[in-house]
């Protein structure tokens, strides 16, 4: 599966609002939420809610990609967003708040190098674990 990488940052955009949004309430339930935005995106990055406002919102009034990237390290990325927010989802509805700020500000970092620099931790992390254990992915394709 091949995504266009300007979906990821609109995601990654959106996923730093509402990540601000859990810091400035403690608002473990919007934490709780995100965390189910990366679970639902994990299994299939297209059908993440913030990809289908991607594609129905944005995506029509830009041209195509120049290339495409492929969804594995994606996924990954979504993965570990998923274990950060639903850490400070049960920090912040447990009473140890300190443990959901903590955890909100590593995901917020993390939102925030991806949809302004197109820096993407996760998916950084995922290409140098494959390169380690001898699997390397292509990280872009040319769009067709």
């Amino acid at each position: 599966m091949l995504l266009d990488p300007r979906g990821p940052r609109f995601a990654a955009a959106l996923t730093a609002a509402v990540i601000v949004a859990v810091l400035v309430t403690g608002s473990g339930w919007l934490a709780l939420v995100q965390a189910a935005v990366f679970a639902v995106t994990a299994i299939d990055p297209r059908r993440g809610p913030y990809g289908l406002v991607y594609r129905a919102l944005v995506a029509p009034r830009l041209g195509r990609p120049a290339e495409l990237e492929p969804a594995a390290p994606v996924r990954f990325a979504q993965v570990v967003g998923f274990a950060f927010t639903l850490v400070a989802a049960v920090g912040y509805l447990t009473g140890v708040t300190a443990l959901g700020v903590v955890m909100a500000a590593f995901a917020l970092v993390a939102a925030f190098l991806n949809a302004a620099f197109g820096l993407c931790l996760g998916c950084e992390a995922f290409l140098a674990f494959r390169r380690v254990t001898g699997r390397p992915l292509a990280a872009r394709v040319p769009a067709p």
